[in-house]
């Protein structure tokens, strides 16, 4: 390739990671000055800044004032396993996967909790048929497939008078899509996805349905301290009054507040999800046009507006995982796009995080890029044949 052709503009962030995700567009260290550090999380300041991120998930979000918001340790692995440990088992359980961590969830239930499930699984690109699931059961799902960018288009198929629970991992769709709260009795995601927090922190928001469960419910298995949410058959309240069962990083509450903060400034929900919808906009209106790139979502209305997985379709690619990694490790080399390789379970190709953190500009000027990466790759393997 020769130098005219690389592109002119670079994006400004180059970081479309899918998790860790770029932080808000105003971030600066400066931000979280007034962090209680060396302070215990019980005394006051500490627990009125959990208190604070709790209430402000609750108005951003939009949920109801009759469900708990708790945060937890270990992420969003660790908000789900505690609502599986918790609350599976006094019913018949589906199990709904269709990407990494999907399948992830599947085995805990049926490996692990060695429940007699029933396991509906779809192909990357795809999700289960939800007319065939039963809802008078159990049912565990992911909302977005972060690795296979595919997601609900919404909440129509889950009954209003369901008789089971709806247990849904939202890391990579809250804060960026719509979610029907009265059809989630479950719904858990981390900090470090669509507002760009840090890791190792989880959120666990619960339906009166989903606390009459717990109060009336006791697993068979042992159930480990970090995943207690209940003593002598009530709700441990404090959890879900910022009274964390382990100790939390102040540095990382303090980051989620100054998230919060900036979300609210761009107009809440709605200015988080058009941001996420315009990015993921650009990258389909640039595939559009291409007869080498497609995105992995087969059907339009399951595609993914935050983790948006592309593949190379070209009939000219020899090895599509070679290839894959060749244009990714390009642009890393340039700088102008870093972690956007598909995810190791995942087929080959790319995965761009459009999350609301990400400016659209950022995602327009990558777009030359892939391209130029694409034909530098076709050029380089057309030389080596």
């Amino acid at each position: 390739m020769s130098d005219s052709m690389t592109p002119a503009t670079r994006p400004a962030n180059p970081r479309f990671s899918s998790g860790p995700c770029a932080k808000i567009p105003t971030f600066s260290l400066d931000l979280l000055a007034d962090a209680p550090l060396g302070r215990s999380h019980r005394a006051a300041g500490g627990k009125a800044r959990l208190a604070d991120a709790i209430e402000r998930t609750r108005t951003v979000l939009g949920i109801r004032a009759d469900y708990r918001i708790g945060i937890v340790r270990a992420s969003e692995t660790g908000a789900v396993e505690m609502a599986m440990w918790s609350l599976l088992g006094a019913r018949p359980v589906e199990m709904l996967a269709w990407e990494s961590f999907g399948e992830g969830w599947v085995t805990d239930a049926v490996k692990q909790l060695k429940l007699d499930a029933t396991v509906r699984k779809a192909p990357y690109g795809q999700i289960v048929d939800l007319a065939e699931v039963y809802f008078d059961r159990d049912v565990v799902f992911t909302w977005n497939g972060t690795t296979s960018g595919v997601r609900l288009p919404n909440g129509d198929a889950i009954p209003a008078n369901r008789a089971g629970l709806t247990i849904c991992d939202a890391t990579s769709a809250a804060f960026a899509m719509d979610l029907p709260w009265d059809k989630l009795d479950v719904v858990t995601f981390s900090w470090q996805k669509v507002l760009g927090g840090e890791a190792a922190h989880g959120m666990l928001i619960l339906s009166p349905r989903a606390v009459e469960r717990l109060e009336s419910y006791t697993p068979p298995w042992p159930m480990p301290k970090i995943f207690r949410l209940t003593k002598g058959g009530k709700l441990i309240e404090g959890i879900f009054k910022g009274e964390t069962i382990t100790t939390p990083s102040l540095l990382a509450v303090e980051d989620y507040l100054v998230a919060l903060d900036w979300a609210q400034s761009i107009g809440g929900l709605k200015g988080l999800i058009a941001r996420a919808d315009a990015n993921a906009q650009t990258v389909w209106d640039f595939i559009e046009s291409r007869d080498w790139i497609a995105n992995l979502a087969e059907d339009p209305a399951t595609a993914s507006t935050t983790s948006v997985c592309l593949k190379f379709t070209d009939p000219r690619i020899a090895d599509g995982a070679a290839f894959a990694k060749a244009v990714a490790k390009r642009l890393e080399a340039e700088g102008v796009a870093l972690d956007i390789g598909a995810y190791r379970d995942a087929p080959p190709g790319l995965r761009i995080w459009c999350g609301s953190t990400v400016e659209t500009a950022d995602v327009a000027a990558l777009m030359p890029w892939i391209e130029w990466a694409f034909n530098a790759e076709i050029a380089a393997q057309e030389q080596a044949a």
